[in-house]
């Protein structure tokens, strides 16, 4: 479980970490994030999203408290454990114009995952490369555990895993959350709001290569991911 702190009421300093804690009266931004109140539990301690914010990190980013609202179409994923890892794969294939079949999505996310655990499971050299997700694996339970559970079928996918396969597939992922999940001012959308950014700095175009289009994954409900579109 995330460390309580003190409430101080200001804003975040540039480079100030903050987290998802659970406490009596739901789930709050710890420290406490000015104007936003989570107003049902979103996250599982292993599903924590530890970001900066105004970080000069490209692999993982925290969008402003004020971003603005978004509207996509929900492309509803199986809730069968990889959700995540479903509609990561998914994206990947609409972004090429492609939809894949429920087995297709089944094997390309399987894969995926695999792809997470032979890159922090089994080589010390390509491990060194994901530092950043082997913190976020560490904060609740040891390497070790965690190799040994995401060969399960009931593994499921977050902040680690979107750290890992952000940088190996060179993709932009943005995570959001349903507008009606926050609580701004007296009002009560729609929309979509991003809470999380990965590997943003391959959305744009280099000489050495193009710029590449977002996955959007929602996040909401109990530990589900759906694809926005």
């Amino acid at each position: 479980m995330a460390e309580e702190r003190a409430s101080s009421g200001k804003a975040l300093e540039p480079g100030a970490w903050f987290e998802i804690v659970e406490s009596g009266s739901g789930v709050q931004l710890s420290p406490p994030f000015p104007s936003v109140a989570i107003q049902r539990p979103l996250f599982k301690p292993r599903s924590l999203f530890f970001a900066r914010i105004g970080s000069d990190s490209a692999t993982r980013q925290a969008p402003p408290a004020a971003k603005k609202v978004e509207h996509y179409t929900v492309f509803r994923i199986a809730g069968d454990g990889r959700c995540m890892f479903r509609a990561l794969a998914q994206g990947l294939a609409a972004n090429k114009g492609v939809r894949m079949s429920g087995k297709e999505e089944k094997e390309e996310a399987d894969q995926l995952k695999m792809a997470v655990r032979e890159a922090l499971c089994t080589s010390e050299q390509e491990r060194r490369q994901h530092e950043d997700a082997l913190i976020s694996v560490t904060v609740d339970e040891s390497l070790k555990r965690y190799c040994q559970r995401i060969v399960r079928q009931d593994f499921w996918g977050g902040d680690s895993e979107l750290l890992v396969l952000s940088r190996m597939l060179g993709q932009p992922i943005t995570v959001y959350i349903p507008e009606s999940e926050l609580k701004q001012g007296a009002r009560w959308g729609t929309g979509y709001i991003p809470i999380a950014e990965y590997g943003s700095e391959f959305s744009k175009s280099t000489k050495e290569r193009k710029g590449r289009k977002p996955v959007r994954l929602l996040f909401s409900g109990s530990n589900h991911y759906d694809l926005l579109i």
